[in-house]
C-alpha cells in the first residue's frame, strides 16, 4: 500500500489531537511509524454479492446474515442486493504493534493510530474502486455499514466472515470474545441499488453514533 495516501491528520485524530498541531518529535514518529507499517502490513480484502430481503420493519436478510436494524434498513432503502465486505492489514501489523508494546510504548500507541488510519484508507480506496466497477453495470453502491454501527448487531460479524470464508481466504478469525484477529480488520455491508444516490463510500458517514470522539 502506498503510505503517501495515509492522511496524517487522521493519525493525529486517532491520537486525540483535535485541531492541534503535533510537535516535531511526534510528527517524526508518526512518519516513521507509517513507514514501518507500510513494510509490515499486507492489506487484503474480500467481497461477495448476496440477495437482500427486508420487511420494512427493520428485519434484514442479507443472505449470509440476518439482523434487525432500523439504521441499516435506512441505509439499504431501495437496494436489491448487498455486497458483503471484509478487509485486513494482516498479522504483520499486529506483530509490529506487539513488538513496540514491549520495547517503546509511545511508539506502540502511534503505531495503533497509524494502523487504524491505514485500514480505513485501504477500505476507502477499495470501496471507491468497487463503486466505479458497479456503476459501469448500472448499480449504485451505498456507504459501507459495519456491525456495531448504530443498532446493527456486532454479533453479525461471525456470519459475515463465514459467508466470505474470510478465515480460510485472508486469515480473519474471531476470538472467543468476538474480537477480530488480525486486530486491524474491518467487516461491512454495502447495498446495491438501481437508484443513484449522491453519497461517499466512507464509513463514518454511515454511522449513527454522532457523539463518537473519532467521527470525521
Amino acid at each position: 500500500m502506498d503510505t503517501a495516501s495515509i492522511e496524517r491528520r487522521e493519525v493525529l485524530r486517532y491520537l486525540g489531537y483535535k485541531g492541534q498541531e503535533a510537535d516535531e518529535a511526534v510528527s517524526a514518529m508518526v512518519e516513521e511509524s507509517i513507514m514501518q507499517l507500510g513494510e509490515a502490513a499486507s492489506p487484503k480484502y474480500l467481497c461477495r454479492l448476496f440477495p437482500l430481503s427486508m420487511d420494512g420493519e427493520g428485519k434484514i436478510d442479507g443472505g449470509c446474515f440476518q439482523a434487525e436494524s432500523r439504521n441499516l434498513s435506512k441505509n439499504l432503502k431501495d437496494c436489491e442486493q448487498i455486497l458483503v465486505f471484509a478487509a485486513t492489514l494482516g498479522l504483520g501489523a499486529d506483530h509490529l504493534i506487539q513488538k513496540y508494546s514491549r520495547l517503546q510504548m509511545s511508539r506502540a500507541v502511534i503505531l495503533q493510530a497509524a494502523a487504524a488510519a491505514m485500514i480505513e484508507e485501504y477500505c476507502d480506496e477499495t470501496c471507491k474502486a468497487l463503486k466505479a466497477q458497479y456503476e459501469e453495470q448500472g448499480w449504485y453502491l451505498r456507504p459501507r455499514f459495519s456491525p456495531g454501527y448504530g443498532d446493527f448487531p456486532l454479533s453479525c460479524q461471525g456470519a459475515i466472515l463465514d459467508g466470505l470464508e474470510a478465515g480460510k481466504r485472508i486469515g480473519i478469525k474471531l476470538t472467543d470474545s468476538s474480537l477480530m484477529m488480525p486486530s486491524k480488520s474491518v467487516t461491512a455491508v454495502m447495498g446495491l441499488s438501481r437508484k443513484p444516490y449522491r453519497c461517499d463510500v466512507r464509513g463514518c458517514e454511515a454511522c449513527g453514533k454522532t457523539d463518537c470522539m473519532y467521527r470525521r
